[in-house]
This record gives structure tokens, C-alpha cells and sequence, in this order.
């Protein structure tokens, strides 16, 4: 498999932080360092590191459902030394990391796994999760306001996509919106509204594709049901083809002569 997907499957990081990695120069393959993207690994016989220390293929995937609250970085380490996201699970004793990001001042329902295929998909454009927010904005959005949401606002880097808009709460001064997005872009909520001329006076995600807050509390995490992760699978067309009936990883079958000529590195 490729490297990057490697290291996010072993629960190292996303495969798109994964590339950044390789990038930057800290990933090396059999003792020597990868920059490029395409490189092909056997995870049974090829040495990876990240930072010099080994990486070993992730045998279970975990799968962590939080309520965060504002004022923490979704992030797995800061250093500034802010509060991240990653103390409020360190109790489930299991190396995972955010899928997408909420800002700092943002709350609500964030998803933490190690399961770098799905965290790719969950975050790819093309594959449109639903991600719907609720957020309480100065003034009284009016009908046009939300039908022109819906329709898409133009911000400084172009014209988001169609999207759900529904007013839940209208007053003075403030008033609840609940905006319903596929897209990841950074603070698009915030800066949707803000186009529209009303600010964001505090945002929360309520909804993940299928999954939602029920039954947490701010601050407070759980493990998703097995059933859970494979509805979630299912929205992002992710599957365990690759997996074996206990979900143990099958062997990775020998690379064709066409394919280990495509190699970059050898042992």
C-alpha cells in the first residue's frame, strides 16, 4: 500500500497530516528518508518510522465520539501548551486523532479514530458528509436570509455549496440558526453567516452524518457501537474488505515483479 496510507491506517495520523509528514522529511523507510508521495510499502516487511521511532500496523480501530467544549484545540498536541481536545480522551488509553477540525471557540460533536481511511473520506469534498451546526447569531435572519444560504454565499474563496438552512429560535438581540453543510472549509459557518450580516455569537456541531450528541455532556466522550462504525462506513462508502472476519489484518499478499519495480526504496 501506498506510504501515507500506511501511516494513517496505523492510527499515526490523517492520511492528508500523513503527507505533510512525508513532505517535511520525518518518515523514513528502511532507514532512509521519504519526501515524495507514491512510495509503496509492505507493512509485513518494510521498517517505517516517523520522528525515528517505528510504526507498526494498527490491529483495532478505535472509534471515540466527543462532546468537546470551547477553549480546546482539536489537535493532538499544541506547543504553546494550550488545552487539546486529545487530554479529554486520555482516559481511553487508545492513540487516536480529531477528524476535521472545530475552532477553539467552537463546541460540540468531534469524532477521534485511528482509522485513517475512513478520516480521509469523512474529510474529502467528493464524499459530502452531512455536518450540521447550530449556531446563535446577532439579529433576525429572515426568510430570504436562509433561502440564500441555501443557495450558496460567495466568500473569498469562492461560492460554497448549497446548503440547509432553518431558523430555530428568532429574537432580540440574538437568534438560533441551524445550518446543516458538506463542506470542510476553515470557519465556513462562522464566515457563511457573517456574509449574510449576521455574527456568530457561539457555534456548536450537533450532527456528524449519522451521529449525534445524544446522551453526552460537554466534556464527555464515548466509544461508537459497532453498528455505529458501520453505518458511518456505509455513509462514506468505506469498507473492511480489507479486514478478516475477527478484524484482524490478512496477510498483505507478495508484490508483483511489475510493482516492486515501482518501489522507490529497497530494504
Amino acid at each position: 500500500m501506498r506510504l501515507q496510507k500506511f501511516l494513517s491506517g496505523a492510527g499515526v495520523s490523517s492520511r492528508r497530516a500523513a503527507e505533510t509528514m512525508i513532505k517535511e522529511g520525518r518518515v523514513k523507510v528502511n532507514g532512509n528518508t521519504v519526501t515524495e508521495m507514491g512510495l509503496i510499502v509492505d507493512p509485513l516487511h518494510d521498517k517505517v518510522q516517523v520522528d525515528n521511532r517505528p510504526v507498526r500496523p494498527q490491529q483495532k480501530k478505535e472509534y471515540l465520539l466527543l462532546y468537546k467544549p470551547a477553549g480546546y484545540l482539536t489537535t493532538r498536541d499544541d506547543p504553546f501548551g494550550r488545552p487539546t481536545v486529545i487530554e479529554l480522551v486520555k482516559d481511553a488509553n487508545a492513540r487516536v486523532y480529531p477528524v476535521g477540525r472545530l475552532d477553539m471557540d467552537t463546541s460540540g460533536l468531534l469524532l477521534l479514530t485511528n482509522d485513517g481511511e475512513l478520516a480521509f473520506r469523512l474529510t474529502h469534498p467528493p464524499c459530502g458528509t452531512e455536518k450540521e451546526y447550530l449556531a446563535r447569531v446577532q439579529g433576525l435572519p429572515t426568510a430570504q436570509v436562509l433561502s440564500q444560504l441555501e443557495r450558496g454565499v460567495e466568500l473569498e474563496d469562492g461560492m460554497t455549496a448549497p446548503a440547509k438552512a432553518r431558523l430555530v429560535k428568532g429574537g432580540r438581540p440574538t437568534s438560533v440558526v441551524a445550518l446543516t453543510i458538506r463542506e470542510g472549509r476553515n470557519r465556513q459557518v462562522r464566515r457563511m453567516l457573517e456574509a449574510v450580516g449576521h455574527t456568530v455569537v457561539s457555534l456548536k456541531r450537533v450532527r456528524l452524518g449519522p451521529l449525534t450528541l445524544v446522551g453526552l455532556r460537554s466534556g464527555q466522550w464515548r466509544r461508537l457501537s459497532a453498528r455505529e462504525a458501520d453505518e458511518l462506513r456505509r455513509t462514506t462508502g468505506t469498507t473492511d474488505k480489507d479486514k478478516g472476519k475477527t478484524g484482524e489484518e490478512l496477510p498483505v499478499p507478495a508484490l508483483s515483479r511489475k510493482r516492486q519495480k515501482k518501489r522507490i526504496l529497497n530494504k
